[in-house]
């Protein structure tokens, strides 16, 4: 996949860059594989705003993703990808030897045409999902279940990856995109491979109105505003925070501060913390 580049024609082009479509070969979503999604603007159920800069944006379709891949032995023909608002990664249509669409992660190299299966008997070919038990030490997984039957909940962003370091005792260390190792059950399934749009972390926006696009309302420094507004706030012209540390809104450290329950259940299933030397 290649990154497509603007002549500056405008200032806002000059540091622009989007993604080519080169790997898109179907333009418009399966019907009955969307449905409507409603928009919070980062409010909870009484209305009040719970995660701050969040609102506006495109109207967008969710499109119906198939995180659990049940096991098939006919496999599933791909039809065609496609490009997902809802997401950083491209999706695949899928369909079995019924005629039955699903949507699933489109990973690196997939293309129009191929046959993937989820089976415990797969070959370790891209695209195909096993259970951790059934897939090679060394391996880049990505779909990760943490449990069993549950769905893929972790790696499904574009161009990441985990590595398959060992198993033993029923269970499996695998090495996150963060650099966290983390034990998984072997009973779990994963998909074999990369995720596909490897090269959106080189885009540029450019503009500040490709962000509202995306739903994202503007971030203010808290040094810019009033003491009531903010613990940096206040001052004559540009002053100190007048505080050992950046605080957030609320008086809370932002800089090292671990936001990490040390009582956390999942603790234990933690070998190598993602900052451990």
């Amino acid at each position: 996949m290649a990154t497509k580049l603007y002549k500056p024609t405008t200032p806002s082009r000059r540091n622009m860059s989007s993604p080519s479509f080169d790997e898109v070969t179907k333009k418009t979503p399966e019907k009955s594989l969307i449905t409507t999604l409603k928009k919070n603007a980062g409010r909870n159920n009484t209305g009040r705003i719970t995660v701050r800069h969040k609102g506006g944006g495109n109207k967008k379709k969710y499109r119906i993703i198939d995180f659990k891949r049940k096991a098939q032995d006919t496999g599933f023909k791909v039809i065609g990808i496609e490009y997902d608002p809802n997401r950083t990664a491209y999706i695949a249509l899928l369909a079995d030897q019924n005629g039955k669409k699903s949507y699933i992660l489109a990973p690196n190299g997939l293309r129009a045409g191929d046959t993937v299966y989820s089976s415990s008997d797969a070959d370790i070919k891209t695209g195909n999902v096993l259970p951790i038990s059934r897939i090679p030490v060394g391996t880049f997984i990505h779909a990760i279940e943490l449990y069993p039957g549950k769905g893929a909940q972790l790696v499904r962003s574009a161009g990441a990856a985990a590595q398959l370091m060992a198993k033993e005792n029923g269970m499996a260390q695998v090495r996150l995109p963060s650099g966290e190792v983390r034990m998984v059950r072997l009973d779990c399934t994963a998909a074999v491979g990369q995720v596909g749009n490897i090269e959106h972390e080189n885009i540029k926006l450019g503009k500040a109105g490709k962000k509202r696009n995306l739903g994202i309302r503007p971030t203010v420094r808290g040094s810019a505003m009033n003491p009531v507004d903010h613990p940096h706030g206040g001052g004559e012209g540009r002053s100190p925070i007048g505080r050992p540390s950046p605080v957030t809104p609320w008086g809370k450290p932002t800089l090292g501060y671990k936001t990490r329950n040390k009582k956390a259940r999942t603790n234990k299933f933690i070998v190598k913390h993602k900052n451990d030397k």
